[in-house]
């Protein structure tokens, strides 16, 4: 596979803002539910969706072009829209960001895995040694060089929804990359990337905020406090980790494929490293540079034909 400027910037641009999530959500879960973060910021995401992909909903036969794909656009909703940063946000209040951080950097493997029992996709020898490297890389951030700190992580409820929800995002990279048959070709709608977008997003801010206000209603959390810090935390989420880095990630799944995609996703851990030093100010170490190289050869493996 060539890997062009153009694809690689599409690569890169999800892990860059969806690492400026985890750093950002990290700080305003302390200021809001995490169920409540997310339904707000898919909320405001559908209102900007609404403008630039209005024409999905405009008429009675886009209207009707919607429910007659409510099932696979229901699932990717819920997968993709209502439930990953769902469970993220809420698996930062009992994991650490080490356990978290550890379980989303195993997306590559849960792709193979998703890719091999359902979609009979094979990885290639490159892409299974790109994946170890990469991932090794991920390890060597996690762990600060030491072996000893990976050994001594224990799970906790926290990890389980974060397992969970690493699972659905693979899911839901395999579902657009083989859409089912009323989605691909002559049969698909002619729904531009917003279109398709606001289509998914109907059905997961439905999901969003039922989760949230069943989520109250069970245990009620904070109430919010609010603040230009929060408030400027919900419109960034919304519009870069959600628009502008799913907008890239669908045609870096198209282009490039999940696996691949996959192996790209583990630049943000280490990216998050790095912008944590503008928000906590803990400079990179040794370790850093070593990662860097690790998750870099991982991607130029993986990129190479078998």
């Amino acid at each position: 596979m060539h890997l062009s400027p153009r694809l690689v910037l599409l690569l890169i641009l999800p892990p860059l803002l969806w690492a400026a999530n985890a750093v950002f959500a990290r700080l305003a879960i302390s200021s809001i539910g995490p169920l409540w973060l997310n339904a707000l910021r898919w909320g405001l995401a559908f209102l900007i969706l609404l403008v630039l992909g209005w024409r999905a909903l405009a008429t009675p036969t886009a209207r009707a072009q919607v429910a007659e794909r409510w099932g696979y656009l229901g699932i990717l909703g819920l997968i993709g829209i209502g439930a990953y940063n769902g469970l993220q946000y809420v698996a930062l209040r009992t994991s650490t960001p080490v356990n978290v951080t550890l379980i989303a950097a195993s997306l590559p493997l849960w792709s193979m895995i998703i890719g091999t029992l359902f979609y009979r996709v094979h990885p290639t020898r490159p892409q299974l040694l790109g994946a170890m490297l990469s991932l090794a890389g991920v390890l060597t951030v996690l762990s600060r060089g030491d072996a000893d700190v990976l050994l001594r992580i224990q799970l906790v409820e926290g990890d389980l929804l974060m397992v969970l929800a690493i699972v659905g995002w693979a899911v839901y990279s395999w579902m657009l990359a083989r859409p089912p048959a009323h989605m691909s070709g002559a049969a698909r709608p002619d729904w531009n990337w917003a279109e398709f977008l606001l289509a998914q997003c109907l059905f997961g801010v439905v999901i969003g905020f039922a989760a949230a206000g069943i989520g109250e209603a069970v245990a009620p959390s904070m109430t919010p406090d609010w603040n230009w810090r929060l408030l400027a935390t919900i419109v960034f989420i919304a519009v870069g980790p959600s628009v502008i880095a799913y907008r890239s990630w669908g045609l870096a799944v198209a282009e490039a494929g999940p696996a691949m995609a996959a192996i790209f996703y583990n630049l943000t851990p280490l990216i998050a490293a790095v912008l944590s030093v503008l928000v906590i100010g803990e400079w990179p170490q040794a370790y850093h540079g070593l990662a860097f190289l690790l998750i870099v050869a991982g991607i130029f493996v993986a990129s190479r034909r078998s």
